[in-house]
């Protein structure tokens, strides 16, 4: 969902670079692939800003990129109050630490993975399946920033082997995309063999930030919302339960080995 104060001057903003350019409506369309009316649609409010569209104007126009940022301005003031905290904390991050145990950690997700996932949800149409990827994608731009922060992932041997016929081929892709990153000096992947005995983590994902000033924060998730984690004695509580599932999963280089073996066991 889009910010509507910040949706309003991006389309503000396009029709006056538009204009400052001498461009008409027509030709500005024809240099954006966009007929006339299609422009117009879009600075009238008559249409959804489309990412691919800014792009483009930002190019032609010569912005800098403006438009494109004032868009993902409007990404995060559309999303949930409940959300945004975290969103601070992890933009702001020196280290991450995160566990999930039914999925890809969303800061390591391939575009097809992570559009799998949230196309899952079939309460969502392609419009809102397309601007949550978005989102998703945007966000893992922390991570490749001149400065990242130190990101440890823990994911479950059971994540990587869940897929069927029609799924391997993006699994197969999400998993190489794993062992990339997870060769990035400031990213580390681990994994939990299947033949762990249960442990704390199994009863839902977590994620923890350590900001600039020492301090951490923690990130819970549920089926409906999320929460935010700043109280001493809960992220202390956190803090121990991430120390927890860490020590049952392998060393990194074994868990390279062990996705690579995942993959190899379907050819």
């Amino acid at each position: 969902m889009e910010g509507e104060p910040t949706s309003a001057l991006i389309r503000a903003q396009l029709r006056r670079l538009r204009l400052n350019a001498e461009l008409s409506q027509e030709e500005f369309g024809k240099l954006v692939h966009y007929s006339g009316s299609q422009v117009s649609a879009v600075e009238l409010g008559q249409r959804p800003l489309d990412r691919l569209f800014l792009a483009r104007a930002d190019e032609v126009l010569g912005t800098g990129g403006l438009l494109m940022s004032l868009l993902k301005l409007a990404e995060r003031d559309g999303q949930p109050s409940w959300l945004r905290p975290w969103l601070d904390a992890e933009r702001d991050a020196r280290q991450l630490r995160c566990y999930h145990p039914t999925l890809i950690p969303g800061l390591l997700q391939t575009e097809h993975y992570a559009r799998a996932v949230i196309r899952a949800d079939d309460m969502l149409g392609d419009d809102e399946v397309e601007k949550r990827l978005a989102v998703r994608m945007d966000r893992q731009s922390v991570l490749a920033r001149p400065d990242p922060p130190k990101f440890v992932a823990v994911v479950e041997e059971a994540v990587l082997r869940r897929a069927d016929e029609g799924f391997r081929g993006i699994l197969t892709q999400q998993i190489a995309h794993l062992i990339e990153w997870s060769e990035r000096p400031h990213v580390s992947v681990h994994v939990i063999p299947v033949d762990s005995s249960g442990h704390v983590g199994l009863a839902g994902p977590f994620t923890l930030a350590r900001g600039g000033d020492g301090g951490w924060v923690g990130h819970l998730e549920s089926q409906l919302s999320g929460t935010t984690i700043d109280r001493d004695e809960e992220v202390a509580i956190l803090l121990a339960r991430w120390e927890s599932v860490r020590s049952e999963a392998l060393p990194q280089g074994q868990s390279a080995r062990l996705m690579k073996e995942v993959v190899s066991s379907w050819s």
